[in-house]
């Protein structure tokens, strides 16, 4: 007895790897794009803080780039999760735009006053830069999503 109704779809049953690759999605967008916006916006003299600090943070003492990347990872699992239904560009251009504003308000308005800091300041140019990173993580997560997220056709995964 097998109907289409008992069948598990394609996206329940690779929804595992898919979670795992918007993992190493985000953690490498955060080593490539984001932090890659981040040394753009340094070098035109937006932000004071240089990329790819490897200054220890709390509470393991890990490289600051390293707990952003781990960070990433994170968030790409949220956003491989909320995303897992689009696909092509507009699963890149959605990625994007998580990028831009979810991690953006959440690292405003969550972590700054966790860690004693003022939510945000709206004074530009520095109003812009956790946008601009963030979006340039998301487009990276979403790039890595598009192009190993799901198995191609005729792969080895589609042939099981």
């Amino acid at each position: 007895m097998d109907s289409y109704a008992l069948r598990q779809s394609p996206a329940a049953t690779d929804l595992p790897r898919w979670l795992v690759i918007g993992f190493v999605s985000g953690f490498l967008a955060v080593l490539i794009f984001h932090q890659g916006a981040a040394a753009f916006l340094h070098a035109l003299q937006w932000t004071p803080r240089a990329p790819y600090s490897m200054a220890a943070v709390a509470p393991l003492g890990v490289p600051q780039v390293l707990s952003l990347a781990f960070w990433g990872g994170v968030w790409g699992v949220l956003l491989a999760f909320v995303l897992a239904r689009l696909d092509g560009a507009k699963l890149v251009l959605a990625a994007t735009v998580f990028g831009a504003i979810l991690p953006t308000l959440i690292a405003w308005f969550v972590v700054a006053p966790l860690k004693g800091q003022p939510p945000v300041a709206f004074v530009m140019p520095g109003v812009l830069i956790g946008p601009i990173v963030n979006a340039a993580w998301g487009l990276g997560t979403g790039l890595g999503l598009l192009w190993f997220g799901r198995p191609r056709a005729g792969s080895a995964m589609q042939r099981r």
